[in-house]
């Protein structure tokens, strides 16, 4: 069999990411990887911690709006195969690399999730678990996630079909390129990734492939390092030993009892990889070009919470769980580097199974067992042959695409028309990916945007093109985005102006919504509370919005009266449920609180990081004066120090 790239259809029980929010995301997104130690690391880790961290998603608006009813649906895959590996890629879902199966051995090389699940862990919200995930733009699930990619056929350097993904990364303006090579009789499966900077300005640049991977009793992680930064999500980041830490050993995932990540300290002369490999000491092997330094191993943990966001994550699975192997840009995954004005960094990774010696693998000399998977690394693929294969590969990359076999977004080409860059033609944007979404835009370039119907959610503002917002004719739309842009900017005040003025020439809910969240900020919770109210009869059908408010009424008599006036449809979310809930709770009525939730409270958006259903749970329990357990389903606790 020569290498074949055909399209597929994946047939999976699948949760559907419903609509956008239409609120802009203005609130700073939590952020787990806040690290307080900062005077005790080295100099270049700090300064790349303290530089570029992203404090909005926008212009693009958070997915939330999903549950957990799956139904059996198709979607579109694109497979690169030949008589050693199949290679399945989501073109549809931020390309994720769904599935890698050796078939000589019929062993699948990653974790394969049976359904698709959104949940809150992603910078967007929406993310889900399993294969292997590309993030680029800042630390967290980066904002394509979930979102499709342009795609098409290329030929690759061997005149086999290769397979190319690419999207516009709207949160930082860079360019993804995504090229998945698998030469004809190869067992590896290559992976060619180019980031261009278009701009005549350094931007933050941040990268990580996150590769999910069965666990079991004896699956162990090697990589060729003999310390690794340890963050257990208590605030700090340590320098510590591997592979034991405090009488463990930290490489082997179902040791953990608490999530926790292990960034690799991998020395500058060592060609960097990462591998799990199980008790016969077979699975996955990532190695790849210098660009491409950092190594992490992250666990969920063995304890209840662990284990229940497993189940949450990857219903019906079974097994052991999955850990995830990572390789990125930096060392760590808090920190960005700055990738020049006109730049491009590339860089080439290999995926596949490796084999190696289970009693020098599993050996308690860790050194001994990082030096024998390196030399069965060497020889699978030397660091010679990688670099060769690299150049190829390279000298391909500004190829046109010729088969077009997906569509990403617009916003690629919207771009460009403003500025004028140049990009490779390997990556084009064409005028005609531009939906009638993206072409709402383009008379802003000759100074106007037409004025839609203020009941209407605006799109997400396009914080890049402030000049133009500040530039074009006025109305109530131009007043409600150039409030955005200048929030985005850190102009507070300015902002609360331009939403004022977009008041005064209709009244929205949009505008009411966003004065609320500064008002808030500024501590003025009953002007917040009264502009709240006011949106939210404009708008009663708005779910983001009610949802919010009753976030901000928290247990008071008005977030009572509030929920009582919701639509049935409304009335029936689990956000609204948990917040009627704690309001029977405040009330004195305890009982009432436990019996909501011993009928069940599923919040589909359930943050990574958050346990409200336990707290809850206790708290109840405290009231009642009795001692009951945290149900199971409840416990999504996950964290150490």
């Amino acid at each position: 069999m020569t290498t074949r790239l055909f399209p597929d259809d994946l047939v999976l029980p699948v949760a559907a990411l419903g609509p956008e929010n239409p609120l802009p995301p203005l609130r700073n997104p939590q952020e787990l990887h806040d690290v307080e130690n900062l005077d005790e690391l080295p100099a270049e880790l700090r300064e790349n911690m303290q530089y570029g961290r992203l404090h909005s998603v926008l212009p693009c608006l958070d997915q939330d709006g999903y549950g957990r009813n799956r139904v059996e649906e198709s979607l579109p895959a694109l497979v690169l195969e030949n008589d050693y590996l199949r290679a399945t890629i989501l073109p549809g879902l931020g390309g994720r690399l769904y599935s890698l199966v050796d078939k000589t051995f019929d062993q699948e090389l990653l974790y394969r999730n049976p359904v698709l699940q959104p949940a809150n862990l992603a910078l967007r919200n929406a993310w889900f678990a399993g294969g292997v995930e590309w993030n680029l733009g800042s630390t967290g699930h980066w904002t394509g996630t979930c979102s499709p990619m342009h795609a098409a056929q290329v030929e690759g350097p061997d005149g086999t079909p290769m397979l190319r993904l690419w999207e516009w990364e709207r949160s930082r303006g860079l360019v993804v390129q995504i090229d998945f090579w698998l030469p004809r009789e190869s067992d590896l499966l290559y992976v060619g990734v180019r980031v261009q900077n278009p701009s005549d300005l350094a931007v933050p640049i941040y990268w990580w492939s996150n590769i999910a991977v069965e666990q079991a009793p004896g699956t162990r992680v090697l990589a060729p390092a003999n310390q690794a930064w340890r963050f257990g999500y208590g605030s700090r980041l340590d320098l510590v030993d591997v592979p034991e830490y405090l009488g463990v050993d930290l490489s082997y995932p179902m040791n953990h009892q608490q999530a926790v990540d292990f960034f690799f300290e991998v020395p500058p002369e060592q060609r960097p990889w990462i591998a799990s490999l199980d008790a016969a000491g077979t699975g996955l092997v990532q190695v790849s070009t210098e660009r491409l330094r950092g190594r992490k191993l992250f666990v969920w943990g063995e304890g209840q919470g662990g284990h229940r966001w497993q189940e949450w994550l990857a219903p019906g699975k079974g097994g052991h769980g999955y850990a995830e192997i990572q390789a990125g840009l930096a060392r760590t995954q808090m920190e960005h580097l700055p990738l020049p004005a006109r730049t491009s960094w590339s860089w080439l990774e290999a995926y596949g199974r490796l084999e190696a010696d289970p009693t020098v693998v599993h050996g308690e000399d860790w050194s001994a067992a990082t030096a024998g998977v390196d030399a069965v690394c060497e020889l699978r693929l030397s660091a010679t042959d990688l670099a060769e294969r690299y150049d190829r590969w390279l000298a391909t990359a500004d190829t046109s695409p010729k088969e077009a076999l997906a569509v990403g977004s617009g916003w690629g080409a919207l771009e460009i028309a403003r500025t004028g860059w140049e990009v490779s033609p390997g990556t084009p944007f064409a005028e005609d990916s531009q939906t009638e979404r993206e072409r709402a835009w383009l008379p802003l370039l000759q100074g106007q945007l037409p004025a839609t119907d203020p009941l209407e959610p605006p799109d997400g503002t396009l914080v890049a093109w402030a000049s133009q917002l500040e530039q074009a004719a006025d109305n109530w739309l131009v007043w409600y985005h150039r409030g955005v842009a200048r929030w985005y900017a850190g102009s507070q005040a300015e902002a609360v102006d331009a939403w004022q003025k977009s008041l005064e020439l209709a009244e929205s809910p949009w505008a009411l919504r966003n004065l609320a969240v500064a008002y808030l900020s500024e501590g003025r919770t009953d002007d917040a509370i009264t502009a709240y109210l006011r949106a939210a009869e404009l708008a009663p059908e708005n779910r983001p919005l009610a949802i919010e408010i009753l976030d901000v009424l928290g247990t008071t008599e008005q977030a009572s009266a509030f929920l009582n006036a919701l639509s049935g449809e409304i009335r029936q979310d689990p956000r609204v449920r948990l917040a009627e809930a704690r309001l029977r709770l405040a009330r004195g009525d305890a009982q009432g609180a436990e019996s909501l939730l011993a009928e069940g409270i599923e919040l589909p958006g359930l943050r990574e990081g958050a346990n409200q259903l336990a707290e809850l749970w206790q708290a109840v329990q405290k009231a009642l004066g009795t001692e009951k357990p945290v149900p199971a389903a409840y416990d999504f606790g996950m964290f150490g120090t």
